[in-house]
């Protein structure tokens, strides 16, 4: 359903953008965006009868002036100023080149200025001007007064949704209705008068609580429950906010935000969600700040797939899920890899929950405080995470279609505390320059992660753990072809009331809220233990990083990826030493050094000696040593694939 819906979305803007740039039967029509201070472009062309419509993108007013004086754009405003986000449309009757300026912003034909090629014949029937003016009337992006009252005298949301403009704001009394809410008008606030009594009940007989599919809309002060798919679900739009929800009991997210931007979710709970109860995918850049939430009880608290550049997670509490933030990158959704995603001042604790309703899909997740999870240059910074059953902060490849590695996350000041096998892991194959530094932890795989890679100074360049990325390899296999549930939707506890809107909110659709948006992160300070919560998780029975209580495929697959190497490279290296010490053709210090390398640089290092250290052991031999063993490792990862039922 949600591809449905953003594929129909996808092909509505296509149409939209079509209509804007090729014409339409009567006149073509072009659009000409006046930033500050330029036009767009320095010439435009258009047939007579054209239009050309001008767009002030731009934060200070301008203009559009013919030098001739044939046109202006005061012929619309009555003066000479065209405002921040109105339009004006032009429509060119004489055939000829215009030399256009905004009188702001432009001196003697320099500065902000353009021209204007009207090409063709003009109508045998013209009124002898050069073009005629026409203002475009903008949609409202500010709340204009219009006040759209739940249940009188609309009797439901819908309704009143429908009869709205933009603008208008649709004000929900306290009650209980039992409606699914589809918006397609742009910048409308939606509002309860109180959290906890303006209630949608889907009855878990109804898709979505409330789905919106234009821009600019606030959804604010009310309680969502018991919804087939999502409480609140912004898809494909530009502006999105959401303010003081409860939304819980639902079969996939609780709060969820998909190929949009520009938006605000905050002061929010979501709960009792299969998959995750705040989610932000498929956006680049997604310029959205997630602050102020708790998810609890959840499959994951956050999960964002592909959500790019200018993501922030800030001061929020992600408590009793299975897992508790996995951003991550996989090929089922558009802009991959992700990158860029600041995770600042967050406590996370009691990960690792299997009383909650979890998609077994997501079972390998289970027990990670924060997992980034094939991500590139992910900022994690003063977040406290208690009491994870696997890893507190783990940064790890991914592997979907593609084999998407982690690059460039910075983990640091950080405070982690009770994890069950690691409050630090890196998880190979992991790629270049993640590091780590001024974490306060005990424990990490692999161990010395600080040391080895630290963000200052010189770096190991692969040094990362197997079992942290192999293992999950094997719960996808035990839960192969089920992608169901661990546990009923509506188990999980009914959320405790939860603060209302201030009385004094300010009534604003979500126009350009992430500029508006406060982004201090220096100010943010790590999360201090709270009173009521011990560290309790105790480490659990591991070998070389592999939990001995995993299912039978995850230990078969942790034992591969982790032993089996070591045990190669052993062998690879006994063979390289036997032959060193009974070649008589060598100097001690020339085996010293072949000695030396092969230590020192696993396998390329032994590699290199049976290819240039003219070892006597025949070549044909030599390709079987290091081929053959190479060979049996991969054999037996496509084995494992093949019978464990991951493709």
């Amino acid at each position: 359903m949600k591809r449905t819906i953003t594929l129909l979305f996808l092909a509505l803007l296509a149409l939209g953008v079509s209509s804007c740039t090729s014409g339409s039967d009567d006149a073509d029509t072009f659009t000409v965006h006046m930033r500050d201070n330029v036009f767009d472009k320095d010439q435009y062309t258009v047939p007579v009868g054209g239009t050309l419509t001008f767009v002030n993108d731009g934060r200070n007013p301008h203009n559009a002036i013919d030098a001739d004086g044939s046109f202006s754009t005061e012929d619309a405003y009555g003066d000479l100023s065209m405002p921040p986000g109105s339009e004006t449309q032009i429509t060119f009757e004489i055939p000829g080149t215009y030399e256009v300026f905004c009188s702001f912003h432009a001196v003697n034909g320099q500065g902000m200025v353009t021209s204007i090629k009207v090409e063709g014949d003009a109508p045998a029937e013209s009124s002898g001007d050069a073009a005629s003016v026409e203002p475009v009337v903008a949609e409202a992006t500010e709340f204009d007064g219009t006040i759209r009252s739940v249940p009188e005298p609309y009797p439901t949301i819908q309704s009143a949704v429908d009869a709205a403009a933009p603008g208008d704001m649709v004000f929900i009394e306290p009650g209980t209705y039992n409606e699914s809410v589809a918006v397609s008008t742009n910048n409308l606030v939606i509002r309860g008068a109180d959290r906890n009594t303006v209630i949608l009940d889907g009855e878990m007989e109804r898709e979505h609580g409330i789905i919106i599919v234009s821009d600019g809309v606030a959804v604010e002060n009310l309680t969502t429950h018991s919804y087939l798919a999502n409480g609140v679900f912004w898809t494909g739009v530009t502006g999105f906010r959401g303010s003081y929800l409860t939304s819980y009991w639902t079969g996939d997210y609780s709060i969820y935000a998909f190929d949009s931007s520009d938006g605000i979710l905050e002061y929010s709970l979501g709960s009792g969600a299969p998959d995750a109860g705040f989610y932000v995918g498929q956006c680049d850049p997604c310029n959205t700040v997630v602050h102020n939430v708790i998810a609890e009880y959840n499959g994951l608290g956050f999960s964002g797939t592909n959500a790019s550049t200018e993501m922030y997670i800030l001061n929020s509490v992600f408590r009793h899920n299975s897992g508790g933030l996995a951003p991550n990158t996989l090929d089922g959704e558009e802009l991959a890899p992700q990158h860029d995603v600041t995770v600042i001042g967050n406590l996370v604790y009691d990960s690792g929950r299997t009383d909650v309703p979890i998609k077994n899909i997501l079972k390998p997740l289970l027990g990670n405080g924060m997992m980034l999870a094939g991500i590139n240059d992910g900022l994690i910074e003063r977040n406290l995470v208690v009491n994870s059953t696997k890893n507190g902060i783990n940064v790890t490849s991914n592997i979907d279609q593609n084999w998407w590695f982690a690059n460039g996350n910075v983990v640091r000041d950080n405070v982690i505390l009770g994890s069950g096998r690691a409050d630090l892991g890196l998880a190979g194959p992991a790629g270049s320059d993640n590091c780590f530094e001024d974490n306060e932890f005990q424990t990490s795989l692999p161990v010395g992660l600080e040391t080895f890679q630290p963000c200052e100074g010189w770096r190991w360049p692969v040094r990362f753990e197997l079992a942290g990325s192999f293992a999950p390899l094997g719960i996808v296999a035990e839960n192969s072809g089920n992608r169901g549930l661990n546990q009923e939707i509506g188990l999980t506890p009914v959320p405790e009331a939860q603060s209302t809107m201030p009385a004094d909110w300010p009534i604003a659709p979500a126009v350009d809220v992430f500029r508006q948006f406060d982004l201090d992160l220096g100010s943010i300070e790590t999360p201090t233990l709270p009173n009521n919560l011990e560290v309790t998780q105790k480490r659990g029975i591991s070998v070389f990083g592999l939990m001995l209580n995993n299912g039978p495929w995850s230990i078969f697959f942790g034992l591969w990826a982790y032993l089996l190497p070591f045990m190669l490279f052993a062998a690879l290296l006994s063979i390289t030493l036997w032959d060193l010490v009974r070649r008589d053709d060598l100097t001690k210090m020339r085996m010293l050094l072949w000695v030396a390398i092969s230590l020192l640089v696993p396998f390329v290092g032994v590699i290199g000696y049976f290819i240039w250290g003219k070892s006597e052991i025949p070549g044909w031999q030599r390709g079987v040593i290091v081929g053959g063993g190479l060979g049996s490792y991969l054999i037996i990862l496509v084995v494992g694939v093949v019978v464990g039922g991951i493709v």
